[in-house]
């Protein structure tokens, strides 16, 4: 299963997320053709075992009643590149998951290939995760991912925010009056840091903090402050640290 670049016309991508128990537990299938030219997407998205929970269960966790979700339509040709380079660079298991995960297939004009198991599991069903993301900005079911930081020194006070479009691979960064376009796997891997540590929302206020320190609104509304409302899971590794200097960096 390694057709050359130019051969591949789409891929498919299946996943069930195996032992993780309702109301989380889903399967999807998600179809992508670039063969005439422009990126064609195909999504369907199921949650599963829901019969087992009461409807107030279910939306005790943040969900509906009904989040099943499907798709028919265009995504931004920026998101093919990225696509294959991650098809080139897998390897395969001739193994079928037994615990859930993610199947890949890759389409060469009106023929599909079997599925197969890549050994990259996580690097594509983030890629999964971000293409469906994509497709929830562009039928405007979600908006863009936006994250608000406010620093306060000695000094100055500062405050700043950090948009994440799925839909065109964009990222900006504004500064008061002053925006500008950031790297995207650099946002990308300051927001897997985001979402690291534990944020204690009994902690949380609806206004950023006017003391001395770093706060944070990962998109929710709520502000959380570094090192009180939000804590590190892991000791060996200083995520609310790194939250503050990656920000600190980024301000001008």
């Amino acid at each position: 299963m390694k057709p050359t670049k130019e051969k591949i016309d789409g891929i498919v991508l299946e996943y069930d997320s195996g032992i993780i128990p309702p109301p989380y537990s889903h399967v999807f299938r998600l179809s992508l053709d670039w063969g005439a030219g422009s990126l064609k997407a195909k999504l369907d998205l199921h949650y599963t075992d829901r019969e087992e929970l009461s409807e107030e269960e279910i939306l005790d966790e943040g969900f509906t009643v009904n989040d099943d979700y499907s798709y028919q339509g265009s995504l931004n040709n920026i998101w093919i590149d990225p696509i294959l380079e991650l098809f080139q660079k897998t390897k395969w298991s001739n193994n079928m998951l037994e615990e859930g995960g993610i199947m890949v297939g890759t389409k060469t004009g009106k023929s599909s290939s079997e599925l197969k198991a890549p050994s990259n599991q996580e690097e594509w069903q983030l890629m999964a995760q971000d293409l469906i993301q994509a497709i929830y900005e562009t039928t405007k079911k979600e908006a863009p991912l936006q994250v608000k930081y406010r620093r306060i020194t000695h000094e100055d006070s500062v405050d700043c925010s950090l948009t994440v479009h799925f839909s065109n691979r964009e990222v900006s960064f504004v500064q008061g009056d002053k925006t500008r376009k950031i790297n995207w796997e650099f946002a990308i891997q300051l927001m897997k840091l985001v979402f690291t540590p534990d944020y204690h929302y009994e902690l949380a206020k609806e206004e950023p903090g006017k003391k001395r320190g770093a706060y944070i609104d990962c998109g929710d509304g709520y502000w959380h402050e570094l090192g009180k409302g939000v804590v590190n899971i892991d000791p060996s590794f200083d995520a609310v640290s790194r939250i503050r200097s990656t920000f600190d960096e980024l301000i001008d």
